[in-house]
């Protein structure tokens, strides 16, 4: 028990600016990294991959060793190596054994020269830490429900005492293993009349009270060895919860033991024909009052009842099944007889849903798609460049009319008014709306001054507009 009255090294109690904390960072980054490339994309093939790629490491970590024939000088080495140990697989080629080596390069795990391929000192410890991980993980789902969580607060125990009894934290590990107790004292309460109604349980119930027991021990050695700790204070609640805890687990457990014996040879105890008030009473009061007590309560005897054990007994009074569901306490059993003498139906009136008729989808040709984006832009124009007050004049004017007469007429004789009827009339020959024809004369003459004239020559003025459809 070493370093046991001093201060846990704790990677939460180190300054941040402490260099020896930031290469502990950068080695579980480097893990991170490793893992991360090695694992399948596909959720439901990345244990089966892993699995392989911590083959090959072990591989290497036996050559790292010692305990390898030959060293590995290079990927075909570790390639054949895996299938002469693993035989033939498809998934893995020696390309992934390429690229594993590459990857294990690049973030320092081992070192390649050109004659061999070794692990490093942080390969190695990364290594061991994910091998024991992945052991760990396969003890703990070898139990069932109730001793996976005695197994692994037994682990607790054991890494508190590898880790915190050397001054190294190992993460709240007394903590854990009380929690763990507790859970399975909780999952034990649960099944217990599982356990009673089968005939076969009493192994199982044994090993239970055999990891109670042992656990007992491993608590209080743990928390002794915490009593010598600065931060020990705080715990001791906590220290006081577990014991209660891990002592209740013992009483049911061995109470469920004895009760399993006794139902065993209930069909070998004598058969009385007198009824005694006062063993009745006692028995009824005994328990209610202790919970744990050996002699199993009516709920249990109840559930534990078969029928059909004595001749004629098969049509005589109340059949009770052999066992309830697991998870079906007492509890639910009452909650359930509330709710079915309480029931009350729904006499809201049903709420009809409509049905929703869906039409055939519309289908517009080539031409008519070309026609309703003709029309889009035409709108568009039309908001920047005003044209109504023309087509309204070519309208009056029986659908055609003179240039030189329009911008006239339409602008009153303005320059600016004159300039934006030219680009109204722009607008509409560019979109379709409307065309140039040949020169025609103006029977209109013109004899206000304007502040605009054509230019000499220019005949445009005397060709003719006229208002056209487009031809979508």
């Amino acid at each position: 028990m070493a370093d046991m009255d001093g201060k846990m090294i704790s990677i939460f109690k180190e300054s941040t600016t402490s260099s020896e904390l930031h290469e502990a960072m950068r080695d579980i980054v480097k893990l991170a990294g490793v893992l991360k490339e090695m694992s399948d994309e596909d959720y439901f093939q990345s244990p089966v991959k892993l699995l392989k790629v911590l083959r090959l490491l072990n591989i290497l970590q036996e050559e790292a060793l010692g305990l390898s024939e030959q060293e590995m000088e290079n990927e075909k080495s570790i390639y054949y190596r895996y299938r002469n140990l693993y035989g033939e697989d498809e998934d893995m080629s020696l390309d992934d054994v390429k690229h594993l080596v590459y990857v294990l390069g690049k973030y320092n795990w081992i070192m390649k020269t050109p004659s061999s391929i070794k692990m490093r000192s942080l390969g190695k410890r990364l290594l061991d830490l994910l091998i024991r991980l992945a052991n760990d993980s396969l003890a703990y789902y070898l139990h069932d429900d109730i001793t996976r969580s005695l197994f692994q607060a037994k682990r607790d125990a054991e890494l508190s005492e590898a880790y915190d009894d050397k001054g190294i934290s190992g993460g709240n590990k007394l903590a854990s293993m009380i929690r763990n107790v507790e859970e399975a004292v909780k999952l034990l309460k649960e099944r217990e009349l599982e356990y009673l109604a089968n005939r076969h349980a009493l192994t199982q119930v044994q090993l239970i009270n055999t990891l109670m027991e042992e656990l007992e021990v491993k608590m209080n050695e743990r928390i002794r060895a915490f009593e010598t700790f600065e931060d020990s204070l705080p715990l001791t609640n906590l220290f006081q919860q577990g014991i209660y805890t891990i002592s209740e687990g013992i009483k049911i457990s061995l109470g469920t033991i004895n009760k399993i014996v006794k139902f065993t040879n209930l069909q070998q105890t004598e058969q009385t024909h007198t009824i005694r008030p006062e063993l009745i009473r006692n028995y009824m009061i005994k328990t209610f009052h202790n919970p744990y007590d050996e002699d199993p309560d009516p709920h249990q005897i109840l559930s534990f009842m078969e029928q059909d054990q004595y001749e004629d007994e098969a049509m005589d009074g109340m059949w009770i099944p052999v066992k309830f569901a697991a998870p079906l306490t007492a509890e639910d059993i009452l909650d359930g007889i509330d709710y079915i003498e309480n029931y009350e139906p729904a006499t809201n009136e049903i709420e009809e849903i409509l049905f929703i008729e869906y039409g055939e989808p519309e289908e517009l040709s080539d031409e008519e798609i070309a026609g309703k984006m003709e029309e889009s832009q035409w709108k568009m124009t039309k908001e920047q460049i005003p044209t109504e007050h023309i087509e309204r004049y070519l309208e009056e004017s029986g659908g055609q009319a003179q240039l030189h007469s329009l911008v006239f007429e339409v602008g009153e004789g303005k320059w600016g008014d004159a300039l934006q009827s030219l680009l109204g009339v722009a607008a509409m020959v560019s979109n379709q709306r409307a065309e140039l024809g040949e020169e025609i004369k103006s029977n209109t003459k013109i004899t206000t001054d304007t502040d605009w004239e054509w230019m000499e020559g220019d005949l445009h003025g005397r060709k003719t507009v006229r208002a056209r459809k487009p031809k979508r």
